[in-house]
């Protein structure tokens, strides 16, 4: 199977960038893919084994979905790859560039959306961590 593929550049030291990408008090400022929606929950053990779960939910908190999975691999300020809990999996790369921080996601389409409507979503949540990292650097 393929993955989709989201990426951006960051600006600012690469100690900082993993440190908004992985501790769950940065992850609830940046965590979601539209104004009108936040993440009110985060969780995160950055381990191999360990478990993160991201409650997703619209600003009026009418419903709301946790995205979860297991870390199958961690090497810190490098790459992070998971296992979601329906069992697609995902992978994010972190590489200094002249210009920033590259980060790269790649992950598993799900079958319930088209894949143009994830790609939008994943990078609009990417977007949201480059402007949220960037402002507190």
């Amino acid at each position: 199977m393929y993955m989709l593929e989201v990426k951006t550049i960051v600006k600012g030291p690469l100690a900082h960038v993993w440190e908004c990408w992985t501790n769950p008090e940065h992850i609830q400022n940046w965590n979601h893919a539209a104004d009108d929606w936040h993440c009110p929950k985060a969780i995160n053990d950055c381990i191999i084994g360990g478990r993160f779960v991201f409650t997703m939910a619209p600003v009026d908190n009418s419903f709301s979905f946790d995205f979860s999975g297991t870390y199958t691999q961690v090497i810190p300020n490098q790459t992070i790859s998971y296992t979601m809990d329906d069992d697609r999996k995902a992978v994010v790369s972190f590489e200094e560039l002249p210009s920033g921080i590259e980060i790269i996601e790649r992950f598993d389409p799900e079958n319930v959306h088209s894949e143009d409507l994830q790609l939008a979503g994943w990078q609009m949540i990417l977007y949201n961590f480059k402007k949220y990292a960037e402002s507190i650097a």
